[in-house]
């Protein structure tokens, strides 16, 4: 059996045991010994504690990257709060490259947080801004700040302002109650999307990030929806015989590739989302699912058995083309490209076990991102820079987050149960 092809009924069955929805926290694996070494200083506080340590989530971001190796709290020479009284030399000494301070002002019902970033070794402030946060959005007024340093040093836009969508379950063997929820993309301020008796599959984020497809069971079989993230109106888009699923949006959000096995064979088909009409891509006696587009919105990524085991393949819209674009290994399942078009994301098998790995698309390179036995689902960061997947923790399933060159791991891990399928939305802005 195809185990990527056939993911709705793997999961199906793995989830009739126990898993739960919760906020989830990030634990370090492994981490990156050639991050760039930096300070973030405790923000300075005016007013009542806000009970959110903005600056810790800030270091936090910024080390999930890879790209960061924060300074630890115990190590920090001084604790400024503003530029002004930096001495450059004095963090020379403790080898940072960057310093981090700010300052929080109670204002209304929340704070104007002021920060800074300076250049240690070129003595220089190279950042000054702030940002304005109620209460309850302090950790999205963090991540903001987070963004803007990670710009700031690397010239890459930070992700850390971005969603994820996964599913959970409560319950056990015949009262199973099963979850779609959203959250930050650590895990934080969780909510609920949808709650059913039945199986929910393979979220996916449309490209303004206002809308969900996904894969239910209700009604007793797999159906397509796409669901509006506030209102919570949803549309039934296909309910065939058989198979309904994988749904991935095209770029434009004017098309929904899915795999329907309704002829027979599961197969790769595109809808035309004004008017539902279908095109059918694939046409072969093997098992076609798994689709995700190119950045370009000319080429549709799949994984298909054709060749005797699961692999990956390239169709060419226009020209009806299909190329095989993996060869290295008996499995690669579950592809996306990454959001410049460079790399292929996928899970690959060796004798260790299923793990995320990146392949290069210009000369068919193979790097292997992670050391757990039994990764699936990956899903890429919309700046391309880390890729968070679902894997196993014991008996216990999880989220892996690891950076796109594999240097730097963490774990994801509900506080009760299991979460699987994660999605990463995109930039909404």
């Amino acid at each position: 059996m195809l185990r990527a092809a056939l993911a709705f009924i793997v999961m199906a069955l793995a989830a009739r045991t126990a898993m739960a929805a919760n906020d989830l926290t990030i634990e370090i694996t492994k981490g990156n010994d050639q991050a760039i070494p930096i300070a973030v200083v405790p923000f300075k506080g005016e007013g009542t504690s806000p009970g959110t340590d903005v600056a810790q989530v800030v270091a936090d971001d910024l080390e999930h990257s890879g790209r960061f190796d924060p300074i630890d709290r115990k190590d920090l020479i001084s604790l400024p709060g503003a530029g002004d009284t930096l001495n450059y030399s004095d963090w020379k000494m403790i080898n940072a490259n960057y310093v981090v301070v700010g300052k929080m002002t109670p204002e209304g019902n929340g704070y104007k947080i002021s920060f800074e970033l300076h250049d240690v070794l070129g003595q220089k402030r190279v950042l000054g801004q702030y940002v304005s946060a109620s209460r309850d959005q302090l950790r999205a007024g963090a991540h903001f700040i987070a963004d803007q340093i990670y710009k700031k040093i690397t010239d890459v836009r930070g992700a850390f302002s971005t969603q994820i969508a996964y599913v959970s379950a409560t319950g056990t063997d015949q009262n199973m109650q099963f979850t779609l929820n959203v959250s930050d993309y650590d895990g934080y301020n969780a909510r609920q999307v949808l709650s059913s008796n039945e199986p929910i599959l393979s979220p996916a984020w449309s490209p303004d990030g206002k809308k969900l497809a996904y894969v239910s069971f209700e009604g007793g079989r797999p159906a397509i929806y796409v669901q509006q993230l506030t209102s919570g109106k949803r549309i039934k888009l296909t309910s065939f015989k058989g198979i309904n699923g994988a749904p991935a949006w095209s770029p434009d959000g004017r098309r929904l590739a899915m795999s329907l096995s309704k002829s027979g064979h599961p197969e790769i088909y595109v809808m035309n989302l004004a008017d539902r009409s279908l095109t059918r891509l694939t046409n072969s006696s093997a098992i076609n699912t798994e689709p995700s587009w190119s950045p370009d919105g000319q080429h549709i990524l799949f994984t298909s058995d054709r060749s005797g085991g699961p692999q990956l393949y390239e169709y060419t819209l226009g020209s009806g083309q299909v190329s095989r674009k993996t060869f290295t290994g008996p499995y690669n399942a579950g592809g996306h490209y990454s959001p410049d078009g460079k790399n292929i994301f996928m899970v690959t098998r060796d004798d260790s076990g299923y793990h995320v790995a990146k392949q290069s698309l210009e000369n068919g390179r193979v790097t292997v991102l992670t050391k757990t036995r039994w990764d699936e689902a990956p899903t890429i960061a919309p700046n391309g820079t880390m890729v968070e997947y679902a894997t196993q923790r014991g008996t216990q399933g999880v989220l892996g987050l690891v950076s796109d060159d594999g240097k730097a791991e963490f774990v994801i891990p509900s506080t009760k149960g299991n979460v699987r399928e994660p999605a990463w939305s995109p930039f909404t802005d």
